[in-house]
């Protein structure tokens, strides 16, 4: 693209410092933001990220439309929720007026396998209207293409097992709150885990009616499978809370989590295929104490077997780097909800 690409932030809390700052860096522009918050309704976005005012006011989400119609951006991201039906309004609102949008929702990463009935209405709607909606993120590259890309040197697979730790503490109070952080165990075990105590038919009728929680994983899963041809014949989902011996203080939930109480939760997804290759994965959020650090690995066991282990990786820089590394991808791409694992591999770009 000859001109500056102009993109829309709808969004600005934690993540959008980075994306934003990307987005200059990468030679784009920002033309609009957008949030809920009082508090930064109204500012300068120069203000949020520390540097001289850039003459883009944050709008409020009841104008969002209105603004979107005249700056006319060439695409949104979209950095709000992790569900893919709390960021139905605005992914809706950006297919709607053929605007392209990229969101860090991680459901979004492959919402086919949990949320058919939103994902259906967004391909509908973007392909009418000539745009391409996604999701991608930190699991664009390292629970996905790094594992695709092993798997391309690999003879014979036979199992697929991975596990990724994250601090909820980076990400706000929407995703501490989704891994059931400050509740006690009794409250984790109604609210979280009781959700996959049933069976494969529940679970897929709960999947049609919209209202299915899933783990990161369980996207991640469904994007693996259609990455590698391999076709799902079952998948389940069991969530554990996870607790530390003392107290812990989340700055994000703005509360002291009690020793014993739930700092968050284990989530393992398990799918078997019709070829015969098992993928376990496994994704670890919560409030960490001082010993706690990032780690992501995964193993590709067949012949040969390979592990792959990346520790203490700067989680929120290289999902916002993710976002707008594929910008110039979704700009390219057909029209329609399109899965990340469909633009082919992610690449540094020196420009957007």
């Amino acid at each position: 693209m000859e001109r500056k690409v102009r993109v829309v932030q709808y969004g600005v809390g934690k993540m959008s410092k980075y994306t934003m700052r990307y987005v200059y860096e990468k030679g784009g522009e920002i033309v609009g933001a957008v949030d809920v918050n009082p508090e930064v309704i109204g500012k300068d976005i120069g203000e949020i990220l520390g540097t001289e005012k850039k003459g883009v006011v944050v709008t409020s989400a009841e104008n969002a439309r209105e603004m979107l119609q005249q700056v006319k951006p060439d695409i949104a991201i979209v950095t709000t929720m992790s569900l893919i039906k709390e960021t139905e309004t605005p992914l809706m609102l950006c297919a709607e007026l053929g605007i392209n949008a990229i969101t860090t929702c991680e459901e979004a990463f492959y919402p086919q396998n949990s949320n058919p009935t939103i994902t259906n209405k967004l391909d509908e709607l973007a392909k009418k209207n000539n745009c391409t909606i996604t999701g991608s993120g930190y699991q664009d590259i390292y629970w996905g293409q790094l594992i695709s890309s092993i798997a391309g040197s690999t003879q014979k697979i036979t199992k697929i097992k991975g596990s990724s730790s994250y601090n909820v503490e980076e990400y706000g109070i929407a995703l501490a709150k989704a891994h059931g952080a400050g509740l006690t165990l009794e409250e984790f075990d109604k609210e979280v885990a009781s959700v996959d105590k049933i069976s494969n038919e529940e679970r897929q009728k709960i999947i049609n009616s919209g209202e299915y929680l899933p783990s990161y994983m369980w996207n991640v899963n469904g994007w693996l499978c259609e990455k590698l041809g391999l076709t799902v014949k079952s998948q389940t989902q069991k969530c554990v809370p996870q607790t530390y011996s003392e107290d812990l203080f989340s700055s994000t939930l703005n509360m002291t989590v009690k020793a014993g109480d739930a700092t968050g939760m284990s989530a393992v997804v398990t799918t078997e295929t019709e070829e015969g290759i098992i993928i376990e994965s496994e994704c670890i959020g919560k409030v960490y104490s001082k010993e706690d650090f990032d780690k992501n690995e995964w193993t590709v066991y067949g012949e040969p077997n390979t592990t792959i282990v990346v520790e203490r990786p700067s989680t929120v820089e290289l999902t916002c780097a993710s976002v707008v590394n594929r910008i110039p991808d979704v700009i390219a791409s057909k029209p329609g909800y399109v899965p990340t694992c469909e633009f082919g591999e992610l690449t540094y770009k020196l420009k957007i």
